[in-house]
């Protein structure tokens, strides 16, 4: 109740920026479906919502645009629609490996991950062609799915951390993702 009455308060006035820190840290799901909903309206009447969150699926949820903080300084800026565009693709496949594997290498990087093919950075328009060759190759393809980097994926990548939360804690590197929802200005800087 806390946080929603501090957000109540924050509204009052009609403000051009509201800077929000963790709005939904503490809530239920029907709590943070609301905060949602009102950060979602904030940003149709034209208000930036400068928010500061630990909880990263909340923020790729809520944000247009994200700057990943460590250490008090900004290391990356994105738009959610750059971050979310489609990486790759995974491909459950059976049949020749060694000849899928070169044919999947020509269309981007690839890895194998148990019964699963990943091919990263190839265009969606490209997946089509991809099984086909996969097809001809002898290989059976059994599922294919699209990958995206996730904001998480991200920031633990920026931050050269390995996934291990106590090494990224001993770094400093627990950073803040800030995210601004705007329909006004491209960037806030402080």
């Amino acid at each position: 109740m806390q946080q929603r009455l501090g957000l109540g308060v924050a509204l009052l006035g009609r403000p051009e920026l509201v800077v929000l820190d963790e709005p939904t840290s503490a809530l239920d799901p029907i709590g943070r479906q609301d905060v949602r909903r009102i950060i979602g309206s904030l940003r149709d009447r034209g208000t930036t919502v400068f928010l500061n969150s630990h909880l990263l699926t909340e923020v790729e949820r809520v944000c247009d645009r994200v700057a990943i903080v460590d250490r008090g300084g900004v290391v990356a800026e994105v738009s959610m629609a750059e971050l979310t565009q489609e990486r790759g693709v995974r491909l459950r496949i059976s049949g020749p490996d060694g000849a899928a594997r070169q044919v999947a290498a020509r269309y981007g990087p690839t890895r194998v991950d148990g019964e699963w093919l990943a091919v990263d950075g190839i265009a969606d328009a490209d997946v089509p062609a991809l099984v086909r060759e996969l097809v001809a190759a002898g290989a059976a393809v059994h599922a294919v799915v699209p990958t995206r980097q996730s904001l998480e994926d991200r920031f633990m990548a920026l931050l050269g951390a390995d996934g291990n939360a106590g090494a990224a804690a001993e770094s400093d590197a627990a950073a803040d993702a800030v995210a601004s929802r705007s329909s006004g200005p491209e960037r806030v800087r402080p």
